[in-house]
């Protein structure tokens, strides 16, 4: 009945209707190119608006529908991060603080990807009735892998942001890194232009926890760190002489390509978490002012 009578109201609105369609095409087209010119003229800026909207915009949400679990994980997660962040950015940095922070986002991004593997796999399942074999009803199920779906997503995209924010103040406060000039300190052979702490395995050697990795460009680093660096950190460069990081010989093993793939998958769904609440919203205020319904 309601069905029916929106149909009703709505009857011989149809040019209406293609003026709203209009209206939604060119505000999405225009606000793609601004976001575009925005992040190649002041990434800075970009970024940090991009990152607060990603932690506050979901928020907002959640607390008018009264979603407490995600509540608790995001005042949680926001507890860890805010302390992690904090020692990142001290100055003089204390020796242990690089590899806290990147143990902590590597594991957070693991946890993420995990999540979302998982969510992807009951969404799967439950579109082809394996939930029927275990009696589970199918709202029931897909209910539940669209939510491990979004958190692992979610806290993908805004602890890759956070890292990165970390990984610049760290390495420029380190000296071997800086993200507009030359590095302020030489490299020894012996040092992780990284976390700036002694390396202890040769190249060629096995490592009992890690392993020492050299880039094209000669420079080692410990293997957890130039990880961190280029795919928690989003720096797919060398921290010291800014060549650029072959992803592809970096991770041979064909089980380690999907954490990069899924990388540049949360890098895509960042516009639409951050910014696509905000273009709607433009829309919808157009099409107040204008009186269309």
């Amino acid at each position: 009945v309601q069905h029916a009578q929106m149909h009703a109201k709505h009857r011989g609105h149809e040019a209406m209707h293609a003026e709203m369609v209009l209206i939604l095409i060119v505000t999405l087209v225009i606000a793609q190119l601004v976001l575009v010119q925005w992040k190649q003229r002041h990434p800075k800026s970009y970024n940090l608006v991009t990152l607060f909207q990603m932690w506050v915009v979901p928020l907002y949400f959640t607390t008018k529908l009264h979603w407490w679990r995600f509540l608790t994980t995001w005042f949680i997660f926001s507890a860890i991060t805010a302390y992690v962040s904090f020692r990142a950015t001290r100055k003089p940095l204390a020796c242990t603080t690089p590899r806290l922070v990147y143990k902590w986002f590597l594991l957070l991004y693991k946890i993420s990807y995990s999540t979302g593997i998982a969510g992807y796999s009951v969404v799967m399942f439950t579109l082809f009735g394996i939930n029927l074999i275990f009696r589970i009803k199918p709202e029931d199920a897909m209910d539940f892998g669209v939510s491990l779906l979004f958190y692992g997503l979610y806290y993908g995209v805004l602890g890759r942001d956070f890292a990165e924010m970390c990984a610049d103040f760290m390495a420029s406060t380190i000296g071997y890194y800086s993200a507009s000039g030359m590095p302020t300190k030489h490299l020894s052979d012996n040092i992780c232009a990284v976390c700036g702490q002694p390396i202890l395995v040769d190249v060629n050697e096995e490592g009992i926890i890690e392993n020492t990795y050299r880039l094209t460009c000669n420079h080692v680093f410990h293997e957890f760190c130039i990880r961190g660096w280029c795919i928690v950190g989003k720096k797919q460069m060398c921290p010291y002489c800014k060549e650029k990081v072959d992803l592809k010989r970096m991770f041979s093993n064909p089980w380690e390509r999907p954490h990069v793939m899924y990388g540049q998958l949360l890098d895509w769904l960042r516009y639409l978490v951050a910014w696509q609440p905000v273009i709607i919203g433009v829309v919808q205020g157009i099409n107040y002012i204008l009186g269309l319904e």
